[in-house]
């Protein structure tokens, strides 16, 4: 086997290593996740510097090595400049590159993830850097993306108890639905209130029966489980979820910050629930939006 090899690969993730030299972890087309150093790219004048910077693309032969490869040439394909020039732009590629390193496997291709990404980084390089609310909701459509190739989107479109379609009611100022983070997805609080009445009335009933007849089977009642209700929902945060699963962000009149802010948080506690750890960026765009929209989290 060759003890080189070509790739094509966007960087995640960076560190130092030894006094000059990067460990970079790499998000690459033909074979998933690659970590692999470059040699002096903390020096001043070297060509591999701007080449292992956070979110450049580039083509890549790497040299196979006992521990960690090296990188031996790199040309660059592609870069985001407009991301480093906006901390919120800047904060919100970070949170997308944790999901995606969450989610990316190594030793076998991730084409589709690799586009994906690709593409959102490329979306929110687009937005105005006057429009906080596109900023928020680009980040939100690239988390669900994410979420969904990943095959863990969030149910937004039915209820997870009944099933039924929710459509959000407008005419109605206090209309709320429930998203219940175990269950997955949201729910119908009035369906979860029929269900926690029908518990309470079968436990009065089995309260009732205190004294079984002599030699009568014992019967054992499953009952659906009420879903924890972690966050409720108006109609504007319930329509810009639903909406989400579109291939593309459409402006929807009425969304403000602090509604796009909602959706975000909605997002980033479900996706921590089924990646298991914490998104360390998510608390750059808390403070970024605090301070510079007045937006409280």
């Amino acid at each position: 086997m060759s003890r080189t090899y070509k790739a094509t690969g966007i960087n995640l993730k960076t560190q130092a290593l030894g006094e000059s030299d990067k460990i970079v972890t790499i998000l690459t087309r033909e074979f998933g996740l690659i970590r692999a150093v470059a040699p002096g790219a903390r020096k001043h004048n070297s060509s591999l510097g701007g080449r292992s910077g956070m979110f450049v693309v580039n083509e890549l032969l790497i040299a196979k090595g006992r521990s960690l490869d090296k990188i031996t040439q790199a040309q660059t394909l592609k870069t985001y400049p407009g991301l480093a020039k906006d901390l919120g732009k800047l904060a919100a590629s970070q949170y997308l590159a944790e999901i995606v390193l969450c989610q990316a496997l190594s030793e076998q291709p991730q084409e589709e993830l690799y586009e994906l990404f690709n593409e959102h980084l490329h979306r929110l390089e687009a937005v105005s850097s006057a429009n906080p609310s596109g900023v928020l909701a680009h980040l939100a459509h690239g988390v669900f993306h994410l979420l969904a190739l990943a095959g863990l989107t969030p149910q937004v479109q039915v209820c997870c108890l009944s099933e039924r379609p929710l459509k959000p009611d407008f005419t109605d100022p206090n209309w709320q639905v429930g998203f219940s983070i175990p269950a997955g997805g949201t729910v119908s609080l009035e369906a979860r209130e029929r269900l926690r009445t029908e518990g309470e009335r079968e436990m009065r009933e089995m309260r009732r029966d205190q004294y079984p007849m002599p030699h009568a089977q014992t019967v054992v009642v499953h009952r659906q489980e009420i879903p924890v209700i972690s966050s409720r929902l108006g109609a504007m945060e319930l329509a810009l979820l639903q909406h989400l699963s579109q291939p593309e962000i459409m402006q929807i009149d009425g969304a403000r910050d602090h509604n796009w802010l909602s959706v975000e948080q909605i997002l980033r506690q479900y996706a921590q629930y089924q990646l298991g750890r914490p998104i360390r960026s998510a608390t750059l765009i808390d403070s970024y939006f605090a301070a510079n929209h007045d937006a409280t989290v």
